[in-house]
């Protein structure tokens, strides 16, 4: 091949790019391994074929991750076969290649419980955390195994890369150099172009996370056509947050009612004292379970489960987002998150009207409680935009003989800390606490060893530690003179480890336990309807009697004749919009599916046998959607029509 120059510099650059793809296909198929037990795959033959169409989506993240690579290893400096320059090129390759690498890593163990690939938002959790070296170290113990594939597979890596050299051929710089150089830069820049792209159609857009979905037939699958980096660069520097123009403002009035005024109830002022609780998923809670006939099903939740008989509950209840700050955002400010998280988007930073200034309005103290280092999670810089008047976090517990090592202080200290606390307060006060032990990884003070039953999943244990914490609590708070004068309101953040074959159903992803409970029993009784966690801001404002006109997506619980139950959600790269009888997926413009309210594994789609419930759905998804956008982008968060 002499006739050619610099021929053997192609071959060898040809190789080190099938190299990632086939470390990239490795890394997909530890991935199912990972997570099979939530994405289902019914043969062999179709776990080729979505690893098949993976390919298109590893180009694009490849020719992205490797393109100073390979521009250096094209262009025509006559030095480009020298040992300096290729031992330049060579942690080159590998710097770039197994940082991206790693992010794939990641995702065997988070994919479960985001139920995505990891994007760009999925960075901004980790922004507010101070204590980043301790969890990376927290993650490395509980996690060794991974960290081991990654290891082994890199040194796999650089061995296959290293048995293949450039050996150096001094070139003379004629014509023929330059002309062949030159023809090959620009075939492998196109062929670049084309890969980053996904095709060569001028009428294509470049392809994105939601084309994935395109080869499934079950919406999970579109996860395991991805990769990791691909998902975080295709988000990078991206706004989702567009204004869609699908219905008039009439229907956006008379469907999704977003300015909401309850005077149902005559004006009253009970404390509030809202739990958002750690990883607290539906599943795990025996109330909430009954009528799902799992086999075997086990609660880890006694107190809870007790507490239940005296208060109102929804078995049906959803998160609103896949992060606790989505959750934070959700309840208090009646705002989910969908494709890009509202509190990590361009707009957080604006006049929000929430639970929080409702009630500061009414006279109301109000406080917001987190165990972790403050700042974690984003939540003081948020609750800074609500506005709450205190912030109460491991700084001001101050007894780091109660920090739990990682994430902050163990929940039955903090809990007792928060009763103490709200003890001292003039009523009417708001708190709300966000817990912590619930979470990776998973621990219970060693006083407590052997208490708590271990379950079949690694969380299970620190949930019954958390029962047991809310039990304590509730056994101080009944002895304070405040305590009868309260409206209770615990809800989960989002869902973690899945243990139950159910609960792997995509309708049945991110499904949490909402409980309202008064002393007086006031409210009680078990609710099977569809319920969310944006829908309890307004419930609790109905249920005290606030008379004014406010700002929310969500409907009262209680009372709401005008806008019937619903729920709307974010998963698969698709909005869910639930009520009534069926459930519509959609893709921010149009319906792509209907189902059936009991298919939660969305098995047959009904999209060909529309009728008119499933043409209103798609209606109040459209409102929903456009509304959101609009209020968000224009800063209109507040009663505002």
């Amino acid at each position: 091949m002499k006739k050619y120059p610099r021929f053997q510099e192609y071959k060898v650059l040809g190789y080190r790019i099938l190299l990632a793809y086939v470390f990239y296909s490795v890394a997909r198929v530890l991935f199912y391994v990972y997570n099979s037990s939530l994405i289902k795959v019914g043969s062999v033959s179709d776990f080729l074929e979505l690893c098949y169409h993976g390919i298109a989506f590893d180009t694009t993240a490849l020719m992205y991750v490797n393109s100073l690579f390979i521009l250096l290893s094209i262009i025509p400096i006559l030095s480009n076969s020298k040992k300096k320059f290729q031992k330049f090129l060579f942690y080159l390759y590998f710097v770039t290649n197994l940082i991206a690498y790693a992010t794939n890593f990641v995702d065997f163990i988070y994919y479960r419980y985001t139920f995505s690939r990891s994007t760009i938002a999925s960075l901004d959790t980790l922004e507010h955390e101070n204590n980043k070296m301790l969890l990376l170290f927290d993650f490395i113990v509980h996690f060794w195994d991974v960290f081991l594939w990654f290891f082994i597979l890199a040194f796999a890596w650089i061995y296959l890369y290293k048995k293949v050299k450039v050996h150096h051929v001094k070139e003379t710089p004629n014509a023929k150099y330059f002309g062949f150089s030159i023809l090959t830069f620009l075939v492998v820049v196109t062929l670049c172009i084309g890969g980053i792209r996904g095709d060569f159609k001028k009428s294509t857009r470049p392809i994105n996370i939601l084309d994935a979905s395109r080869y499934v037939t079950n919406i999970s699958q579109s996860n395991l056509v991805l990769n990791t980096p691909f998902a975080i660069i295709r988000t990078w520097d991206l706004n989702n947050f567009k204004k869609v123009n699908l219905v008039s403002k009439a229907q956006i009035d008379s469907l999704i009612v977003p300015i909401k005024q309850y005077k149902n109830n005559p004006p009253t002022k009970p404390n509030i004292v809202i739990f958002i609780i750690e990883s607290f998923a539906r599943e795990y809670n025996g109330a909430f379970n009954k009528g799902t006939k799992i086999p075997n099903y086990q609660s880890y939740t006694p107190f809870v489960d007790s507490l239940a008989q005296h208060s109102l509950i929804f078995t049906n209840g959803y998160a609103n987002g896949w992060k606790s700050i989505h959750g934070v955002s959700s309840v208090i400010a009646g705002i989910p998150s969908f494709k890009d998280a509202f509190t990590s988007s361009p707009y957080p930073q604006q006049k929000i009207e929430s639970l929080v200034s409702t009630l500061k309005s009414e006279g109301y103290d109000t406080s917001f409680f987190h165990s972790a280092p403050n700042g974690s999670m984003g939540f003081l810089g948020f609750g800074n935009i609500l506005g709450y008047d205190h912030y109460y976090g491991k700084t001001e517990y101050n007894n780091d003989a109660d920090f739990d090592g990682v994430w902050g202080i163990w929940d039955e200290p903090f809990f007792q800390f928060y009763n103490k606390t709200l003890s001292q307060k003039k009523q009417p006060f708001m708190a709300t606490l966000f817990s912590v032990s619930s979470h990776e990884p998973y621990k219970v003070p060693e006083k407590y060893a052997g208490k708590f039953p271990k379950g079949t999943v690694n969380i299970h244990e620190s949930i019954g530690y958390t029962d047991y914490a809310l039990k304590q609590f509730f056994t101080a708070a009944k002895k304070e003179p405040w305590y009868n004068n309260t409206i209770f309101v615990m809800v989960a953040d989002h869902c973690n480890t899945i243990a139950y074959d159910e609960y792997t159903k995509e309708f049945n992803k991110n499904t949490v336990p909402i409980l309202f409970f008064s002393p007086n029993e006031k409210y009680v009784g078990v609710n099977n309807d569809w319920a969310q966690q944006i829908d309890i801001y307004p419930t609790l404002l109905d249920m005290i009697g606030y008379q004014k006109p406010f700002r929310s997506w969500g409907r009262s619980l209680i009372n709401d004749k005008q806008v019937a139950p619903f729920v709307v959600k974010y998963s698969s790269d698709m909005y869910q919009f639930m009520s009534g009888d069926y459930i519509c997926t959609f893709d921010g413009m149009k319906a792509t599916g209907f189902y059936d309210k009991n298919d939660k594994a969305m098995e047959h789609n009904l999209i060909l046998k529309r009728n008119a419930a499933m043409n209103l759905l798609e209606l109040r998804c459209k409102a929903f959607v456009q509304d959101y956008m609009e209020r968000v982008i224009d800063k209109r968060l507040t009663t505002v029509k």
